[in-house]
C-alpha cells in the first residue's frame, strides 16, 4: 500500500524574452511566488553573470499569490502571444489539460514533467498496488498540525506505513515535524519525499528515529561547477541578497539555470544574425484576439535548441520542450546525513550505487559535541553546593556525571550535559502518543544520548536503542521506620512469639491429658499384680532426684509409660525455659521497632497504608502492564486511589513517606532505595524483596553511530571494576546514616552488575 500526499505547487517562474520601443537589450521577466527570496536572489545573480556586450539583459519582477485558479493563466497568456517561457513548475497539473498540451509550448527545465502523484497512481495500475492520494492542501498554521497528526494517525490505524510526500520541503518540514511528535520516525516506517531537493531541508530531527527516509536530489553539491557556485554564493552579502547564507536550494538552481538557457538561446539568436529586439510587429496582449509576437516563435524554437551544463545538470529539451537527459541522485538518510545510494536516468533507470549501511563507528564525533540529556536525580546527577561558581559540566556532579565523562573518554568524544527540560524519564501519551522526558529528547532529535538511570523496557526498545545494562536493581518499596517501642506491662511475652505461646499451651493440655490416662491405666494395674511393692520401691529410687530438683512426688514412678511421658515434658519445659531466659533480658533492655509491612503481599491485603509509585516511569508500566494476580490487584488500586498515590518526582514520594507517619509507601527502584536510606534523616527503610528484576542503559536514538561504541565502553569499564567503584562511592562511603541504613531490617548491599 503506498500514500501520496499530494500538494499545491509551490513555486512557479516564468521568464519570456520581448522587444520594448527598439531596445536594443533584452527585457526578461520573472513571476515569483511571494517568499521565494533565495529564487529571486538567484535571479538577479544569474542575470548579472549571464549578461554579455552582445546584449544587456534587464529584469522585470512581480511577485504573485499562487492558487490554483490563477495558476495556468500565466503559461496561457504566454502560448497565446508567442512569448517564450522557462516553467519551473513542480506539478504541470496545474494546468487542466494533457500533457501533449502543456508542453507545445516553452520549456520545462524542472524534470520529470509529469506529475509524481500521477505517475504513482499509472505504476500501481500496472502493478496493481492498492494506493490511496490524499490532498493536504494549504491549510492554515492553526490547523495544519492538528490535520497532519490526524492523518498520520489514520493511517497507523490502518497499519499504512509507506508514504510518498510528493510536496516541497517547507511542507515536508511541516509534515515530519507532525510525524516525529507522534512517533511515527521509527523503524518500521519508510517516506519518500518526491521533490528535487532532498537535503534542502533539515532532516536531523528524524535522522535518528530509525524510520527509513530516501528522495533525489538534482544539485550535486560534489560537481565542481556546484561546489564553485557555492563558493560564489555563500560569500554573498545577505543584505542585497535574502537566502545567500544558506545552502542553495534546487528551486533556486532552477532559477539560475533557466536564466543560463535564456541566455544562450539569446546568444545563439544573435550568431544567427535573427533581430529579436526589433520593434516590427511586436504583438498586443489587450487585443482581442491577442496579436501574437513573430520574433516570439523563432526564439522558441532556439530555446529547445539550448545544451548546457547548469547546476542541476545537463540541460537539453526534446521538441516538446520537455528536459531529457538528465540525472537525479537517490538520496537516503542515515546517521551521519543524507548518503548518495545511487542515481536515475532515462537510459539507465534506477543503478544503485551504494547501500549506505549505517555507521556503526563515532569517525567525525571528534569534530563534534555531542549532546547528553540526564535528569536531576541523586545520586546520579546532583548539582554541586557551589555550582554557580562553574559552567556546563562542571556544575554538577553524581554517578552518572562520572559515567558519562568515562564514557566520553573510551568513545573519544566530547559532551555537554543537558537536563531534561520536564523532568522525566520518558513515557508515551496514551492519546497523543507523543513521548516525554529524556526518551522524547533522543526520539525527537534534541539530545544525541542518554546517561542517566533509565530503565531498559521494551516499549522504549521499540523508539530508542540501550547498551548493556550499567547496573542492574529492582522494584522495592519504602516505608517510613516505625518508631521504637519501649517495654511494657506485657513485655515478658515478647521473648517468644505468639504463635510459641500458643503451641506451649496446648502441648500442657494435652500432656496432661496423656498423664491423666497414664494414671488411671496403672491403679487398675496395682489391683491385679503382687508386684506393687517392687514397683514402689524401683519408682522411689527413680524419681529421688526430682524430689530434689523439683521439690515433687509423682506416684508415677512404678510406670515406664509415666516416665517416657514425664522425660519428654521435662526436656521440653528445660529448652523452652533456657530460650526464654536467654532473650529476655535483651526484651527488657532494647527498644526494638515493629514494621507493620513486610512484602508486596502485606500491601496489598490491607487498605490503612496507601501506596504509589512515580508518574511517568517504568515502575508506574510495570504495574500497568504485569499479568501477575497480585500485582494486578495493586495497579487497580492505584489507578483509582483517590487523593493520587503517584508522585511527579521520586523527592516527592520521599517526601510523602516521611510526611505521612507511616500511611504511605513509595514502591521504586532499589537502588534508589538503597540510598535515601543511607540519608540523614534517616527515616526511611527498605523492606522485602525485589518485585521484578531490571537494569539501567545508556540510552542513544535508533540506529545512532554512537551505540556500538558506548556498548563496548560500558562492557570495558565493568571487566575493570570502576562500575562498581562508583556505586560504592556515591551509596556507601558517602552514607549518612551509618553501615547498611542503621536499624534497618534490610541491611543495603551493594548490587552486582550485569555481565552477561
Amino acid at each position: 500500500m503506498e500514500k501520496i500526499v499530494n500538494p499545491l505547487v509551490s513555486f512557479l517562474l516564468v521568464l519570456w524574452g520581448c522587444a520594448l520601443g527598439g531596445s536594443p537589450g533584452v527585457q526578461i521577466g520573472g513571476l515569483f511566488p511571494r517568499g521565494a527570496d533565495q529564487e529571486y536572489s538567484a535571479f538577479r545573480i544569474g542575470m548579472v553573470q549571464f549578461g554579455t556586450l552582445e546584449f544587456r539583459l534587464t529584469p522585470h519582477i512581480d511577485n504573485l499569490e499562487v492558487a490554483n485558479s490563477f495558476a495556468c493563466s500565466p503559461h496561457m497568456i504566454m502560448k497565446n502571444l508567442k512569448i517564450p517561457e522557462q516553467c519551473l513548475l513542480n506539478d504541470l497539473h496545474w494546468f487542466d489539460s494533457s500533457p501533449d498540451d502543456i508542453n507545445d509550448w516553452g520549456c520545462h527545465i524542472l524534470p520529470p514533467g509529469l506529475t509524481t502523484l500521477q505517475v504513482v497512481l499509472d505504476t500501481a495500475a500496472e502493478k496493481k498496488w492498492q494506493v490511496t492520494a490524499i490532498n493536504v492542501g494549504n491549510l492554515k498554521d492553526e490547523r495544519k498540525d492538528e490535520a497532519y497528526r490526524s492523518l498520520f494517525q489514520d493511517l497507523e490505524n490502518k497499519k499504512e506505513r509507506r508514504v510518498i510526500l510528493d510536496c516541497e520541503q517547507d511542507k515536508v518540514k511541516d509534515i515530519m515535524d507532525q510525524v516525529i511528535t507522534i512517533g511515527r520516525h521509527v523503524k518500521g516506517y519508510h517516506y519518500i519525499i518526491a521533490n528535487l531537493g532532498f537535503v534542502d531541508g533539515d532532516l536531523s530531527k528524524i535522522q535518528y528515529g530509525g524510520a527509513n527516509v530516501s528522495g533525489f536530489q538534482i544539485v550535486d553539491f560534489d560537481d565542481p561547477l556546484v561546489s564553485k557556485f557555492d563558493q560564489r554564493w555563500e560569500a554573498l552579502e545577505e543584505k542585497e541578497y535574502p537566502g545567500a547564507d544558506s545552502k542553495i536550494r534546487y528551486t533556486s538552481a532552477l532559477t539560475y539555470d533557466a536564466v543560463q538557457v535564456m541566455t544562450e538561446a539569446f546568444r545563439y539568436l544573435h550568431k544567427q544574425r535573427i533581430d529579436f529586439t526589433r520593434r516590427a510587429n511586436t504583438g498586443d496582449c489587450l487585443a482581442n484576439p491577442a496579436v501574437p509576437w513573430a520574433q516570439g516563435v523563432e526564439i522558441e524554437r532556439a530555446l529547445k535548441q539550448v545544451r548546457v551544463d547548469g547546476l542541476t545538470g545537463n540541460i537539453q529539451f526534446d521538441q516538446h520542450g520537455k528536459r531529457v537527459n538528465y540525472s537525479v541522485n537517490i538520496m537516503e538518510l542515515k546517521n551521519n546525513g543524507p548518503v548518495k545510494i545511487g542515481y536515475w536516468n532515462e537510459v539507465d533507470k534506477m543503478v544503485l550505487t551504494k547501500l549506505g549501511e549505517p555507521s556503526n563507528d563515532t569517525t567525525g564525533m571528534e569534530n563534534k559535541t555531542v549532546i547528553v540529556t540526564t535528569i536531576l536525580e541523586a545520586p546520579y546527577v546532583m548539582l554541586k553546593k557551589n555550582a554557580d561558581l562553574f559552567v556546563d559540566n562542571e556544575r554538577y556532579e553524581g554517578y552518572c556525571v562520572d559515567l558519562a565523562a568515562e564514557i566520553a573518554k573510551h568513545c573519544g568524544f566530547k559532551y555537554q550535559l543537558k537536563i531534561v527540560g520536564d523532568g522525566k524519564y520518558g513515557a508515551r501519551d496514551a492519546e497523543t502518543k507523543i513521548w516525554n522526558g529524556m526518551v522524547g529528547e533522543l526520539v525527537y532529535g534534541k539530545a544525541d544520548i542518554a546517561v542517566a538511570p533509565l530503565t531498559i523496557t521494551l516499549v522504549r526498545e521499540e523508539v530508542i536503542d540501550f547498551s548493556k545494562p550499567f547496573m542492574s536493581l529492582g522494584i522495592s518499596i519504602m516505608i517510613k521506620k516505625p518508631q521504637k517501642s519501649k517495654p511494657g506491662v506485657f513485655s515478658f511475652l515478647d521473648p517468644l512469639a505468639y504463635e510459641i505461646w500458643m503451641c506451649i499451651v496446648f502441648a500442657y493440655i494435652g500432656v496432661s491429658v496423656v498423664l491423666f490416662l497414664v494414671i488411671t491405666w496403672y491403679f487398675l494395674c496395682l489391683l491385679c499384680t503382687y508386684m506393687v511393692r517392687t514397683m514402689y520401691l524401683y519408682g522411689t529410687i527413680w524419681f529421688i532426684p526430682i524430689w530434689y530438683i523439683l521439690g515433687i512426688y509423682n506416684i508415677l514412678t512404678g510406670s515406664l509409660s509415666g516416665r517416657i511421658v514425664g522425660g519428654v515434658w521435662w526436656f521440653f519445659t528445660l529448652i523452652i525455659i533456657s530460650s526464654y531466659t536467654a532473650n529476655l533480658a535483651a526484651f527488657l533492655t532494647v527498644e526494638r521497632m515493629v514494621s507493620p509491612i513486610e512484602s508486596a503481599e502485606d500491601l496489598a491485603k490491607q487498605t490503612e497504608i496507601a501506596y504509589g509509585t512515580l508518574d511517568s516511569g517504568s515502575t508506574k508500566e510495570f504495574f500497568r502492564r504485569s499479568k501477575i494476580a497480585l500485582f494486578d490487584k495493586m495497579w487497580t488500586y492505584m489507578r483509582s486511589a483517590e487523593p493520587s498515590v503517584f508522585v511527579k518526582t521520586t523527592a516527592e514520594g520521599v517526601q510523602r513517606v516521611r510526611k505521612s507517619k507511616g500511611k504511605y509507601a513509595y514502591l521504586l527502584e532499589s537502588t534508589m532505595n538503597e540510598y535515601i536510606e543511607q540519608r540523614k534523616p534517616c527515616d526511611t527503610m527498605k523492606v522485602g524483596g525485589n518485585l521484578d528484576s531490571k537494569g539501567y542503559g545508556i540510552a542513544t536514538p535508533k540506529g545512532s553511530s554512537l551505540r556500538n561504541a558506548v556498548n563496548l565502553a560500558v562492557l570495558k569499564l565493568n571487566e575493570q571494576g570502576l562500575l562498581d567503584k562508583l556505586k560504592n562511592k556515591w551509596w556507601y562511603d558517602k552514607g549518612e546514616c551509618g553501615s547498611g541504613g542503621g536499624d534497618s531490617k534490610n541491611a543495603s548491599k551493594p548490587c552486582s552488575i550485569e555481565t552477561q
